[in-house]
């Protein structure tokens, strides 16, 4: 059965990867053919947002912590390689070797970011782990926004210009090019969930989830094993932030607010709390939800209506947050929860007609 989803996973990143090529249309979710820069453009957000959602996951879902402040690890990883980009690496250097330079850099940096981020807030549990985390990101959030050393552009960002990555990311005609980056980045965060998941320290942060006196007496230890997960999450995180700043050319300081960290926390429970493939499908629905409400709610349409429905309804944050409550009451599993349960009421009828 694995070897089946193994072949089955390729031919779907196999056909992600040739969407650019092909001339598909779904009229209502997607704003034009496939290969159009538009859609590109839309799809490649999606897929940043589901890695940052797997990175989550792998928080939240595996370990059983619940973070407030994972926006964080998606900034740092923003914001570290923009600002390297532009402050620090020397202006003779070619972009491709610049903009390699920088996201090794980065990939350093998130990780001290997160390993000591980790090691302060997981000392606690609880309520009290998440209030920690929260802490931690209001405080780069006003950093940020402080434009502290002249450096983070305050709220307008950091901007990333096109003398500092190579001429193949830059312009509408090379879409195709950061759709397929941002297509390897969820592939490159999905086996690394997927490893970290099924690996030794994965089996034991589980288990420290469901019972973690046992996990102890056991003489393990949970600390331990549930930084190296809150780091490795961190810095697929900030893989899932690089991506980002390469697609929408800079970065705002709304990536570091706790509200994002609530978007992404909305957006596993939507796909559905400790499913690999629920964080994904999550993720890509909230976004093309996210893209297509805007659309919907300053239509002639809503306008038309009464003003009792046409406030609420002309407000995205409005429609999504209705959608996020109505999942949360009759699919409290999430849509991968929901495909768990149908599948066996599925293979019990088809056992009984035979």
């Amino acid at each position: 059965m694995s070897r089946i989803k193994i072949v089955l996973g390729a031919l779907l990143v196999l056909f992600a990867a040739l969407l650019p090529r092909l001339n598909l249309s779904i009229p209502g979710v997607l704003p034009g053919p496939t290969y159009t820069p538009g859609t590109l453009q839309i799809l490649a957000y999606a897929f940043l947002i589901a890695a940052l959602a797997l990175s989550y996951h792998l928080v939240f879902g595996v370990a059983g912590l619940l973070s407030f402040g994972h926006a964080l690890f998606f900034g740092a990883g923003a914001y570290g390689l923009a600002i390297i980009l532009r402050r620090l690496l020397p202006a003779e250097l070619p972009p491709g070797t610049g903009l390699l330079i920088a996201v090794l850099l980065t990939l350093a940096l998130s990780f001290v970011v997160a390993t000591v981020v980790g090691s302060v807030a997981l000392r606690v549990t609880g309520i009290t782990f998440a209030m920690v985390t929260l802490a931690f990101a209001q405080a780069m959030n006003v950093l940020v926004r402080r434009n502290t050393g002249g450096i983070t552009g305050g709220e307008e960002g950091v901007s990333v210009t096109s003398a500092m990555v190579p001429s193949f990311l830059i312009g509408v005609r090379n879409s195709a090019n950061l759709y397929w980056i941002a297509l390897a980045i969820l592939v490159v965060v999905y086996l690394g969930t997927l490893w970290i998941e099924r690996s030794r320290i994965g089996t034991v942060a589980a288990a420290a989830r469901e019972n973690e006196l046992r996990v102890r007496v056991l003489g393990l230890r949970p600390y331990t094993v549930r930084l190296f997960v809150f780091t490795a999450a961190g810095v697929l995180a900030a893989i899932a932030g690089m991506g980002m700043v390469l697609l929408q050319s800079g970065t705002t300081p709304r990536v570091t607010s706790a509200d994002f960290t609530l978007t992404i926390l909305v957006i596993v429970v939507l796909g559905g709390v400790g499913y690999r493939w629920g964080a994904i499908v999550g993720g890509m629905i909230y976004t093309l939800l996210d893209k297509r409400l805007s659309d919907l709610a300053s239509s002639d349409l809503i306008a038309s209506l009464p003003g009792v429905l046409r406030v609420p309804l002309s407000e995205p944050v409005f429609i999504l947050g209705m959608v996020f409550v109505l999942v949360v009451m009759f699919i409290p599993g999430g849509i991968a929860g929901l495909a768990e349960r149908i599948r066996p009421q599925t293979e019990e009828s088809a056992h009984g007609q035979r």
